[in-house]
């Protein structure tokens, strides 16, 4: 049962959004709730003002009904203002009575400031606040001609737009030199004034009104410090808020120099049993007017009630995103750049009317501000560069030019962090998102009810759409892309995630991006990511618990529990010693032999303690690992090619051992097969790979993602008559392209097949380099090849390795050779365990 009072005076946006959160705690419990609230109707979306002269309702507006405030327990008092703060006896005093408290929470909110010019009292000098306040502005201007907003920032410009809906001739008035002078500079300004006198609202800036009095062909008259005056039927007053702290001042709480009650990060005021959110707090000596801080705000006290050591409000992202007047206008970070040694590139169009400005650091390597009017296209994609600190492309200029320009394309949702916040008024990051969805959201409409994203200011209603149906894409709407139910995330999102943040560890990733303890779902998968990324061998202590059957031992688990050992040979070519040496192995072991497909020896039949041994041998003969027991690439088929054949026009041998020894430590989603011909009759079977090439007369061309298996599918050609080195780095492109964007076990035919825009698409991005990634890609590949290493040559040299090989602790290390396998032509088969004893 409740034993202590919780009162939160205010129910605005903020209050609202505190009650939400501190009532689904466990300490909500604790309390018994009190809501007061000046106003006769309850908290409704004041950002949407608006909306009001468009026809919509309270209703529409509302945040929520009285029954949903009783279902949480709350007590509401609606109508009834708090008139006094008695901090020494805790209670608040009302017109209707008093009420004791042990904790009270300031959500008063800001109130609009009236220039205090003389004549600013008279009849139908208004302010743009409260829905009272658009019935008031409403009734003035019924059979009335002219407007006037006094104040050129947001709010004013929001203003000016209510009026014109109303059928006024719509007047704006600045004291600035230009419009919304606190986020555009003047270059913005000045085209921001001219496409909004376009649409019929005229701007007069650098006015100071000296004077309001009766005017002689409207109702008003306002004069000016240059002598000159402008007529009007009302006045609406938009210059700006100031913090409604009354109460608080009257309580003795502390208050800033130019008001705002003085709060800590906990949002605990100069009393410890006093708190205060939103627009009448004053935090680091600042005032924030925009929603999403007092959100933040508002999540900060919850938490804090609740008994989270950890929470704390850090301040917040002041960006905006606005259509006003139909006009866009954006404005990210340090717009003004005021960041020692920032730097700034424009790009103003004025036959277009678009203008853009980057503010970035000194060494061109992140975002710091930006602005733009005329077209808000670029604004997501800049905001996520700023605010999770990505790094710029080479030529930032191509993100404010028009793509006829060079300009880059949008920054896609895969591009993102799982941190990036999609919605900052109410902390919606890209992984509450994809949680949301996970959880069962199969639609827009759910993922906002889930997650209240676009429900605030409705300003990321665009980058939202395009992350819920990426996401929703990617899942099948019916089925979650969840590897599993410990990572919350695709394949694709973990190696982000991994490559990213430079995570090297299963621990370190399921910390950090997960839950429990894994899976053997996902811990194969993140083992395959971790060595794309880092190329670290398998068999490390924090990588051994992840590894699959078969690469726990690095050999390929036969049906009767023996294991096969796959040398490379690539190319397929191989030396006469070295076939003596195979031969001589199996026989000492008594292996089973077979040529593979892909053109190798394939030895089947060895015990677990017989591989390091084995394969000491195999190196010393010059043999290393065939990863035929890894997700990785496998083999490299060939024909003799120009070399030994007739009709060959190019050493597809020569090629095929280029193609393999470069990638041979690469790991991927799913096994890779490649193969090259030697000229058009395609006796290496080219097409079926999943890389496939193909000698022409002037090169090679290039095939991709065919393979066989349960859906044999034939390659794409990709590319036509490419050099050696230009067959390189566009096979470079492709594969590191798959191992970062495939799902788990993902063939290339398959992942081709899903890839939005196709064969196409994956032309634009690794010939063209749509995406900005071909050296990226490059860069990587080579880190792999440099970091290579034979996991068994590195095992059998190690001798703690080898103990993993020992069927007992005390084994030693070799024993007498057993038959393994028989060989009459009508009983091959593996031998039972009891044919072996």
């Amino acid at each position: 049962m409740a034993n202590k009072t919780l009162i939160v005076i205010g129910n605005g946006m903020v209050g609202h959004h505190f009650l939400e959160q501190f009532a689904e705690t466990p300490a909500a419990a604790d309390y018994d709730i009190h809501v007061f609230g000046e106003e006769p109707l309850i908290a409704y979306d004041r950002v949407h003002l608006s909306e009001y002269f468009g026809g919509s309702t309270h209703a529409d507006l509302a945040l929520g009904t009285a029954k949903d405030y009783a279902a949480k327990g709350l007590t509401l008092h609606l109508d009834e203002p708090v008139t006094e703060l008695d901090r020494d006896n805790r209670k608040v005093l009302t017109p209707k009575g008093e009420y004791t408290y042990d904790a009270v929470v300031l959500a008063t909110g800001s109130y609009p400031f009236v220039p205090p010019i003389d004549g600013h009292d008279r009849d139908h000098c208004l302010v743009y606040r409260t829905l009272a306040d658009l019935d008031a502005i409403r009734a003035s201007a019924e059979g009335r001609k002219t407007g006037v907003v006094v104040g050129g920032g947001l709010l004013g410009l929001e203003a000016a737009n209510a009026l014109k809906s109303l059928g006024l001739e719509a007047h704006v008035v600045e004291f600035a030199p230009r419009l919304m002078p606190v986020q555009l500079d003047a270059d913005g300004g000045a085209l921001l004034k001219r496409k909004i006198e376009e649409l019929g609202v005229q701007v007069h800036t650098e006015k100071a009104t000296t004077a309001i009095v009766p005017g002689e062909e409207a109702r008003l008259r306002m004069n000016f410090s240059d002598d000159t005056h402008l007529e009007t039927d009302l006045i609406v007053f938009s210059a700006g808020i100031r913090p409604q702290d009354t109460l608080a001042r009257s309580s003795g709480l502390e208050i800033g120099e130019r008001g705002g009650i003085v709060i800590d990060d906990q949002c605990t005021t100069s009393d410890p049993q006093v708190f205060a959110i939103g627009e009448c707090a004053l935090w680091d000596n600042r005032i924030f007017g925009l929603v999403a801080p007092g959100y933040t705000m508002a999540r900060t006290l919850a938490a804090r009630l609740n008994q989270d050591a950890e929470a704390g409000f850090r301040g917040a992202d002041m960006s905006t995103k606005l259509k006003l007047l139909g006009v866009d206008v954006g404005s990210i970070g340090d717009a003004h750049g005021a960041t020692p040694g920032a730097r700034n590139i424009r790009f103003n169009d004025e036959q277009a009317g678009t203008y853009g400005r980057l503010v970035i650091s000194e060494d061109g390597k992140k975002l710091l501000g930006a602005i733009l009017v005329g077209d808000n296209g670029p604004y997501d994609t800049l905001l996520q560069y700023a605010l999770n600190g990505i790094d710029l492309p080479k030529n930032p200029e191509s993100l404010i030019l028009p793509v006829s320009e060079g300009g880059a394309p949008a920054l896609g949702p895969d591009a993102l962090p799982e941190t990036a916040s999609i919605c900052s008024c109410h902390n919606v990051s890209k992984g509450d998102i994809c949680g949301a969805i996970d959880a069962g959201c199969t639609d827009l409409g759910a993922v906002k009810g889930e997650t209240k994203a676009s429900t605030g200011c409705g300003g990321c209603a665009a980058l939202l759409k395009s992350v819920v149906d990426n996401e929703l894409e990617k899942r099948g709407v019916e089925v979650s892309k969840d590897i599993c139910e410990h990572f919350p995330y695709s394949r694709q999102e973990l190696f982000h995630l991994v490559k990213v943040n430079g995570i090297r560890t299963f621990h370190s990733l399921i910390k950090q991006h997960g839950k429990g303890h894994g899976c053997d779902i996902c811990k194969p998968a993140v083992a395959s990511i971790l060595a794309t990324c880092w190329n670290e061998h398998i068999m490390a202590t924090d990588h051994v618990p992840l590894q699959d059957t078969n690469d726990t031992f690095m050999a390929n688990m036969q049906k009767n529990g023996t294991y096969s050992i796959v040398p490379r040979i690539p190319g397929g070519e191989i030396t006469p010693d070295k076939l003596i040496v195979l031969g001589e192995v199996a026989k000492e072991y008594n292996l089973y032999t077979k040529i593979t497909g892909g053109q190798r020896v394939d030895l089947f039949g060895a015990t677990l303690s017989e591989l390091p041994e084995i394969w000491e041998k195999l190196i010393a003969a010059g043999f290393e690992t065939g990863h035929a027991y890894g997700k990785s690439v496998r083999t490299v088929k060939s024909c003799v090619g120009s070399t030994w054949c007739r009709y060959g026009v190019q050493d597809s041998v020569g090629m095929a051992i280029r193609l393999e020894e470069r990638y041979k430590g690469l790991r991927s989603p799913h096994k890779l097969k490649f193969a090259v011909s030697g000229c058009t009759r395609e006796c290496a079977e080219a097409q079926s790979k999943d890389i496939g090439v193909i000698a022409t007369e002037n090169g090679w061309n290039l095939y991709v993602c065919g393979n066989g298996g349960m859906r044999p599918r034939h390659a794409d050609l990709f590319a036509t008559d490419l050099s050696d080195d230009e067959l390189i780095r566009t096979v470079d492109r492709v594969l590191m392209f798959y191992v970062r964007t495939a799902d788990r076990l993902q063939r290339t035919s398959v992942w081709l097949e899903n890839l939005e825009g196709g064969l196409d698409y994956l032309k634009e991005v690794v010939l063209d380099d749509s995406l900005g990634l071909g050296e990226e890609l490059e860069a990587h590949m080579q880190a792999i090849i440099g970091t290579y290493q034979c996991e068994w040559k590195t095992t059998v040299e190690d001798p703690e390795k080898r103990k993993r090989f020992r069927e007992f602790v005390n084994a030693p290390e070799k024993k007498d050779p057993v038959q393994h396998w028989t060989t009459e032509r009508d009983q091959r088969r593996p031998l039972a365990k009891a044919d072996i004893a």
